[in-house]
């Protein structure tokens, strides 16, 4: 009797949740396993929060890359976006791999092109300078390319890959997105060199800003896309062997062993290709500035310490930290570089803190900005309660007076 009712209500639970949510509740489990998925963001968004503040604020006077300080934290920034671009394809396709539907119709789909498209809007929308608008400009720094815009086209991209492998699914090829997958990876990490020699005058500024530099843009689509589709590889062997006996004992010590082997060992994997055959040379050019896979190396470390200590990281403020980073990144944004009026700390005390004042004032920079967010997603739901009641009321009276 009591298995009966416990099937039952199993059962009715998982009704609930489809209708609700488009899953069930053997998903939402699988999906909140990954607490240190969310701890790994939540390290990112710090990473960067004290990365743009000190970068952008300290007196080019003591960025001495002979101190042994300082370039240990140079390295470790460097780190920041990779991880960023690979959790955000990780998670991503995660979903829509686990959804239950696995079809044209799975709701993730239609989320994650949302999602996407959402990112691509916020951060132009972060770039405007009502300045300008009042005199009917839109000043360059408009067009230039950031890591929203990026992101945002990543996980575009992961959804129209994500449905030709549907198509190819179709055909028998079980394997067809970890190949595309690794493919864009390849294609993007080997031909970067190349890529960025490539000169698109004939694209409008708008277009060509997502694929070089020319005009200011902090990142683009080559190689930055590359990270976010390792993120998609390494989700869907995530998936195929997540419940394996020991699972997490080799996936932590793989990405430990993959990421020492990428740091220390790809530039002498590419010399020695390059000394085998001539059909190699192309490698050169990847070995004299070998960062891509140097710091893909470094993403799987970072994947290797926080799942090893998963079980730490459940906690709730850093879950509600990994759940923000939108907010938080629009959040820092908007007080270190003084979107839409131009006026942000950036202006006013650009390069010229020394070591003591510019790391005591981004621990600060960091705790505001994070509990902002946290603070914002608390009262989010009761916030847009009462901008509806506004809103009903407003064009209730509106009515009246028409």
């Amino acid at each position: 009797m009591v298995y009966i009712q416990s099937h039952f209500t199993t059962k009715l639970v998982n009704q609930a949740l489809l209708f609700i949510f488009g899953t069930n509740l053997s998903v939402l489990k699988s999906v909140q396993r990954l607490y240190y998925i969310d701890a790994i963001r939540a390290w990112a968004i710090l990473m960067m929060l004290q990365g743009h503040f000190i970068d952008g604020l300290l007196d080019p006077a003591f960025r001495d890359k002979e101190n042994e300080l300082f370039s240990w934290w140079l390295y470790f920034r460097g780190i920041t976006a990779p991880v960023f671009f690979t959790v955000s394809g990780f998670i991503v396709s995660y979903l829509l791999l686990n959804n239950t539907v696995q079809n044209h119709q799975n709701p993730r789909i239609k989320k994650s092109l949302k999602r996407g498209l959402e990112l691509i809007f916020y951060g132009y929308l972060l770039r405007l300078n009502f300045g300008g608008l009042f005199k009917g400009q839109l000043y360059n720094a408009f067009y230039q390319i950031d890591v929203l815009h990026c992101i945002g086209l990543a996980l575009l991209s992961i959804v129209l890959l994500y449905k030709v492998h549907l198509w190819l699914s179709d055909l028998g090829l079980k394997w067809a997105y970890a190949i595309i997958q690794l493919s864009t990876v390849l294609l993007l990490f080997l031909g970067e060199p190349y890529y960025k020699t490539v000169e698109y005058e004939y694209l409008p500024q708008l277009f060509a800003n997502y694929l070089h530099k020319a005009n200011g843009s902090v990142f683009t689509i080559i190689p930055w896309l590359g990270y976010s589709s390792f993120g998609a590889l390494l989700s869907q062997v995530y998936l195929r062997f997540q419940n394996k006996p020991y699972f997490y004992s080799f996936f932590i010590l793989g990405s430990l062993l993959s990421g020492l082997l990428l740091i220390h060992y790809s530039s002498g994997f590419f010399t020695e290709l390059i000394t085998l055959h001539s059909t190699f040379a192309f490698l050169q050019e990847v070995v004299n500035n070998n960062y891509l896979f140097i710091r893909l190396g470094d993403v799987l470390i970072v994947f290797a310490v926080f799942a090893s200590l998963r079980e730490l990281t459940k906690y709730k403020s850093i879950v509600k930290i990994g759940q923000s980073t939108l907010t938080t990144y629009i959040i820092h944004y908007m007080i270190l570089y003084g979107s839409f009026t131009g006026y942000g700390l950036y202006r006013f005390y650009k390069k010229s803190l020394n070591w003591a004042e510019a790391t005591t004032y981004a621990l600060l920079f960091m705790l505001i900005c994070t509990l902002s967010a946290v603070v914002y997603h608390h009262f989010k739901p009761k916030l847009k309660t009462w901008i509806t009641c506004v809103k009903h009321g407003f064009l209730k009276r509106l009515k009246q007076l028409l």
